[in-house]
């Protein structure tokens, strides 16, 4: 009788642990499933970025260059490249190719020393006006409290967002940051990008 009892406590455990372990699985799909899906296609360099560009056995091909406000960058034997918008694989590629008529089988490596380009811009009626560099993701708020907040003469529902599309044309996003206070709107605070400029009035 024993022995069955026994049996019969072992039979439950594994049970449960089989249980146990499908609900941890189940939870981790969830979790990823649900979690905010990150940008794979890395950093896309911006015009004031400085690149370290080394290619591999030849020394005289080992520079830092800086992207120009056109976009551009200059290299021996490769000329001009088109950097602005691109990532540093895409940088990497590139040049490789271009050295492939000078050097066989080129090992080139790009890294990006300094983020000068990555910014944005906080102007009006904030406390600490100016330019703030973009290590990570920033948002509305984000960008407005590194601005020292506003003023109490401040329009804090007439604040623009002007942004400059890839066509040259300038576009101005609304933010009314009441709506925030409360709760409302949440989605109005998007996640700004490199050389947006945030106007308070």
């Amino acid at each position: 009788m024993i022995h069955r009892q026994e049996h019969r406590m072992s039979f439950t455990l594994r049970i449960c642990a089989l249980l146990i372990g499908a609900l941890f699985v189940s939870a981790s799909a969830l979790a990823d499933a649900t979690a905010p899906s990150q940008d794979k296609a890395g950093y896309a360099i911006q015009p004031g970025d400085v690149l370290a560009i080394s290619v591999w056995k030849e020394e005289g091909l080992q520079r830092e260059v800086v992207v120009r406000p056109d976009g551009a960058l200059s290299f021996p034997l490769v000329d001009e490249i088109e950097a602005a918008g691109k990532t540093v694989p895409a940088i990497q590629a590139e040049i490789s190719k271009r050295l492939e008529r000078f050097i066989p089988d080129p090992v080139v490596t790009v890294e990006i020393r300094q983020l000068l380009g990555n910014k944005v811009y906080v102007i009006g009626k904030v406390n600490r006006p100016g330019e703030f560099p973009m290590n990570r993701y920033m948002d509305v708020v984000q960008a407005l409290a590194m601005a020292g907040g506003m003023t109490p003469y401040a329009a804090v529902n007439k604040i623009k967002i002007l942004r400059r599309q890839a066509d040259g044309k300038l576009s101005a996003i609304p933010f009314e940051y009441g709506d925030i206070e409360k709760g409302r709107n949440l989605e109005q605070n998007i996640i700004l990008q490199a050389g947006d400029v945030v106007v308070v009035p």
